[in-house]
């Protein structure tokens, strides 16, 4: 039971994203409590990412809704469809967690308290990596890196940037505007950071899993992705300091090439090295060519700002 809540009484849906998940997904939606104070309603919504094995008969029988895509389209298009499917059955919080029975879902009052209690948009469920005896060294190192990687770009203090058991208030899903197909779980980090979220963290149990994940196959093909979109998130939000950085050190380079030019050209007053000092060249207007990028890509921020304002009004 949740303490201390406020005597607002609201509805919670839990979204599970699944794909071949047959043998854990009726335990994970069977754990999920039916009844927690502070709320009127608690729905279980299952997003069936194409499985082929009886996911989504365990799961309607379980007592959970069902929305299906007819293939297998990703984890990233999986959780942006629930929480569109979690918008449209009228949710005020939405909670998202595995459905491989990893995380207790036991632990869902807890995480959703502090959104009851409106003192937090987005709650993290940490899984206090550290601590993961079971956890494989090379996704503890993948983890940690990603984790760094968030915390530099959105400023926050985050412990567990890759965690799959979150809670979300109904404006915080309102204002999210995910466009990765492989994961979501920096994209949202970096959103929320920027649309000046509170985001809490809380910890939480992470148990061993039975097998390997399915909708995360290989720890390389996540890091390059995961990668990419955290690229692609940063370069949206700040893409000023994104060309800047380049541009800027592509006139270092240029730079540094002609310095010799230069110095030939004090001391005997000639160019001598035409190939260094072409390049340079190249390499200086280049570099200011991509930083003149940058300030027409934050001149479209602003425009992105407001059209992602409108359409959270719209939504909501």
């Amino acid at each position: 039971m949740v303490e201390g809540t406020s005597s607002k009484k609201d509805k919670l849906v839990i979204m599970i994203p699944a794909y071949n998940e047959e043998k854990s997904i009726g335990e994970v939606i069977k754990e999920i409590p039916r009844e927690i104070e502070g709320l009127d309603k608690i729905e279980i919504l299952v997003i069936n990412d194409g499985s082929t094995d009886r996911s989504v008969n365990i799961a309607e029988n379980a007592g959970a809704k069902v929305f299906s895509h007819k293939t297998n389209l990703g984890l990233g298009v999986t959780f942006r469809d629930g929480l569109e499917k979690a918008l449209e059955m009228d949710a005020d919080i939405i909670v998202n967690i595995d459905a491989d029975f990893q995380y207790d879902a036991k632990e869902i009052p807890k995480l959703i308290e502090l959104v009851i209690n409106e003192r937090a948009d987005i709650v993290l469920g940490d899984r206090q990596i550290d601590k993961l005896k079971h956890m494989p060294l090379s996704k503890k190192c993948g983890n940690k890196i990603a984790t760094w990687l968030v915390r530099r770009i959105t400023g926050l203090p985050i412990r567990d940037a890759q965690t799959g058991f979150r809670a979300f208030s109904r404006d915080a899903a309102l204002r999210m505007n995910l466009r990765g197909d492989y994961t979501y779980v920096q994209e949202t980090l970096i959103q929320a950071a920027n649309k000046n979220l509170k985001i809490e963290q809380i910890p939480v149990e992470f148990r061993e899993r039975d097998g390997e994940s399915r909708l995360i196959t290989n720890i390389f093909s996540y890091a390059k992705y995961a990668g990419l979109n955290i690229i692609k998130s940063y370069r949206d939000y700040r893409p000023l300091e994104v060309f800047t950085a380049i541009g800027g050190t592509i006139i270092l380079i240029g730079l540094i090439f002609g310095v010799r030019v230069v110095m030939d050209f004090l001391n005997f007053g000639r160019v001598a090295h035409l190939p260094s000092a072409i390049l340079t060249t190249m390499l200086i207007v280049t570099g200011l060519l991509i930083i003149t990028f940058g300030l027409l890509a934050d001149m479209l921020k602003t425009q992105r700002i407001f059209l992602e304002d409108i359409f959270y009004r719209l939504k909501k």
